[in-house]
């Protein structure tokens, strides 16, 4: 195998099937958005043009540098480079401000994900063409060679319509090296991305690791991580990796006692989920404005989010069963399910939040449920009077984490993320689980859960946090608590749900039982 093959490119304005930290070079105090040198928000050059830096010396009419949806794709990823933006908040804000929609949106949608996810591969193939490190190319024309690349390499896009508009693009945002950006884009089509991959990746043989880091654009230690997570299968690491590199799914939340799934879906248009009772997919289109999410019934959250709490709410428990504690709360995706369970069950809900920003998500989120939101931190278990010890039935740890396992939502996270962020995340998950299980009243239940598989993060949080805790815990297998005939489930107690075997995010599960 070279390279990822993808018979199913999208033709150009297609809806698409389917991010990244560098520090520009600040030379000149140069930013990726643009040369700022009279420029626009855009990178146009405004010497006499328009908003989109077209032209009107001599009375000539305006006329655009370059179609809309490319340019609203190379702004949203010079600002994801420049800005350290996410690209799922700043898109959708330049979408709707250009009044871009429909096909045009989601040709724009689909160059900028996929210039983001891919970036590590094109850098590669950017530094072969040009003859010199991508780093040492003005932060401004990086960003256009990315975007004109992945047009060339991943797209149905006809390679000389490629060229064009990416050196349209490096004449409004660097005009000086439009000579430069089309040698490089036409050496760049010379090859296929699979020859790009044959070139310029290490050999499989004697270095899996590299090879699929570069070949499916993922840095070595993350790749290194899911190989460990999978057993050193690498055929399966390389299929984690391609679903990785895809759109992901919209998954909503039929809220229990409030939505029927099954209506749900005959209403928005989708399908009922896979294995979460609550879950309804989505065939596309902008979940935020359909009723059911407005008015409360349902939410948008990922099957396997549903899933992990859920099981929580599933799992066998002796004695009292009415308060309920979900530690890390924001921004409410898990609460607000939790909270509709509660509801139908006679039990409460106390939702805790240490930034105020996201407190103010779980109140929107779980308004007119049985839930009390605490703008506090998880940790103050103990010495918070309203988070005693050894109160609460049933306890969710949704502890933060690297994200390793939603990449495929947050491209950029792929690059911005370091193994040096592992030390301080993984204490702070161990504490956090530490004082969930201090909250749990003797027989009650703890969810740990995280969207990483990273074993740091998985089974040596646990299993550390359990050992240091000071009392008896009980692991609870959490595979029969999920829905009956779910595939690849591993043998247990904790389950580690996967992008490429469940079509959910990478959630890890374990459940504790405070004796």
């Amino acid at each position: 195998m070279t390279g990822p093959s993808r018979p199913d490119r999208p033709v150009e304005g297609e809806r698409p099937r389917g991010y990244a930290r560098e520090r520009g070079d600040r030379r000149g105090g140069d930013r990726p958005g643009g040369d700022r040198r009279g420029g626009d928000r855009f990178g146009g050059d405004r010497r006499g043009g328009d908003r989109f830096g077209g032209d009107r010396r001599g009375g000539r009419p305006a006329r655009p540098a370059v179609d809309l949806p490319r340019q609203i794709a190379y702004e949203a990823i010079a600002a994801v480079h420049r800005d350290d933006a996410y690209a799922n908040l700043v898109l959708p804000a330049m979408l709707r401000e250009a009044g871009l929609t429909g096909r045009d949106a989601a040709f724009a949608t689909e160059l900028t994900y996929g210039t983001l996810r891919h970036t590590g591969t094109l850098d590669a193939v950017v530094t072969d063409a040009a003859g010199r490190d991508v780093q040492r190319i003005d932060p401004p024309v990086r960003d256009a060679l990315r975007l004109g690349a992945y047009q060339i390499l991943h797209t149905r896009v006809p390679a000389h319509a490629a060229v064009s508009s990416t050196v349209d693009l490096v004449r409004s945002v660097g005009p000086g090296a439009t000579g430069f950006a089309n040698a490089v884009l036409r050496e760049i089509t010379s090859r296929d991305s699979d020859a790009w991959v044959a070139k310029l990746a290490p050999a499989q043989e004697t270095d899996p690791i590299g090879h699929l880091a570069l070949a499916y654009s993922h840095p070595q230690w993350i790749v290194r991580s899911f190989a460990e997570a999978l057993g050193g299968d690498m055929g399966e690491t390389t299929r984690l990796l391609i679903e990785d590199n895809e759109r992901p799914p919209v998954h909503l939340c039929a809220r229990p006692g409030l939505a029927d799934p099954v209506a749900l879906a005959d209403e928005v248009g989708g399908a009922p989920g896979a294995f979460s009772p609550y879950a309804v997919y989505l065939p596309g289109g902008a979940p935020g404005d359909l009723l059911a999410v407005a008015d409360g019934r349902a939410h948008v959250q990922d099957e396997g989010s549903q899933l992990v709490a859920d099981a929580l709410a599933a799992a066998p428990l002796d004695g009292p069963d009415g308060r309920w504690l979900d530690l890390c709360a924001g921004p409410g995706g898990k609460s607000g399910l939790l909270g509709a369970l509660a509801a139908t069950r006679g039990a409460r809900l106390t939702a805790v939040e240490v930034a105020e920003h996201r407190a103010r998500l779980v109140e929107q989120a779980t308004r007119g449920l049985p839930v009390t939101v605490l703008n506090t931190g998880g940790r103050s278990v103990g010495s918070d009077p309203k988070l005693p010890e050894g109160h609460f039935d049933r306890v969710l740890v949704d502890a933060p984490c690297t994200g390793l396992g939603a990449l495929r939502r947050r491209p950029e996270s792929r690059w911005r993320r370091q193994p040096s962020d592992l030390p301080p995340l993984t204490r702070l998950q161990r504490e956090l689980l530490t004082a969930a299980l201090r909250a749990a009243r003797p027989g009650g239940l703890v969810a740990y859960v995280t969207c990483s598989p990273h074993v740091v993060e998985t089974h040596v949080t646990v299993t550390e946090a359990a050992r240091r805790c000071g009392f008896g815990v009980d692991f609870v297998d959490a595979r029969p608590l999920l829905p009956a005939g779910m595939p690849g489930l591993g043998d247990g107690p904790t389950v580690q749900l996967w992008p490429h075997r469940h079509g959910t995010d990478a959630m890890f599960l374990a459940v504790l039982r405070r004796v």
